[in-house]
């Protein structure tokens, strides 16, 4: 018997339209296993314009692990995170405030770099709580197999993609929090996303505060 239009329509619906990775999350995969799987993820419609998955980097028995928004024209190009300019001022402000770079790992909420066009040039557009959504199950799969002591957020998308939209890093950052995260408890110091930094009218000012924030994760993990 031939399927009724709405069996048709589903059948014929792109992964994508569900809005959610977890189809294309491996059960009991390691990192590398993770990463490779990642590659092909269609959980929601940002793949179709990014060049690839920018999955995260780093040791994979890190003691912290440092939680970005999204990839950046950069990374999406490189395939690595946090290697355009908000990646080089990360490259120097956990090492200044004490945190032993062979003891991080680094991804993002989203892993998809989201941006419009302007001309020739990519630019950045923030990703929104259903795209956070649909990359959960990426970031609940990390720190699952990482076990990080400590996740720094940095910035308000990864605050909102790990405890709720209802986060604010204003109303917390520099300081330690102890919530329940993927229903295992975990410590996490929220502060501003590096390329905050970048923008900001008083550069050195908000640098040394990014450093002062980092500086309470470091001395949480001593």
């Amino acid at each position: 018997m031939a399927p009724t239009e709405p069996e048709a329509a589903g059948r014929s619906r792109a992964p994508e339209d569900a809005y959610t990775a977890e189809p294309f999350v491996p059960a009991h995969a390691d990192l590398a296993a993770l990463r490779e799987a990642a590659a092909g993820c269609r959980g929601c419609p940002l793949h179709r314009d990014a060049t690839r998955t920018v999955f995260g980097a780093g040791n994979g028995d890190a003691r912290i692990m440092l939680v970005g928004e999204q990839p950046g024209d950069q990374e999406d190009r490189q395939g690595r995170p946090f290697v355009g300019p908000a990646g080089k001022l990360l490259d120097r402000a956990p090492a200044e405030a004490g945190v032993d770079p062979d003891e991080t790992y680094v991804t993002n909420a989203v892993k998809h770099f989201k941006f419009t066009r302007a001309g020739g040039r990519r630019l950045h557009k923030a990703p929104g709580l259903r795209e956070m959504r649909a990359c959960g199950p990426w970031l609940a799969a990390e720190p699952a197999l990482v076990e990080p002591e400590l996740i720094v957020l940095l910035g308000a998308t990864a605050g909102k993609a790990l405890l709720g939209p209802s986060f604010r890093v204003t109303e917390v950052r520099g300081t330690v929090l102890e919530e329940e995260v993927h229903g295992r408890p975990q410590r996490l110091v929220p502060t501003v996303h590096p390329s905050s930094v970048l923008r900001a009218k008083d550069r050195e000012k908000a640098y040394r505060g990014l450093v002062s924030d980092l500086t309470v994760a470091a001395r949480a993990l001593a």
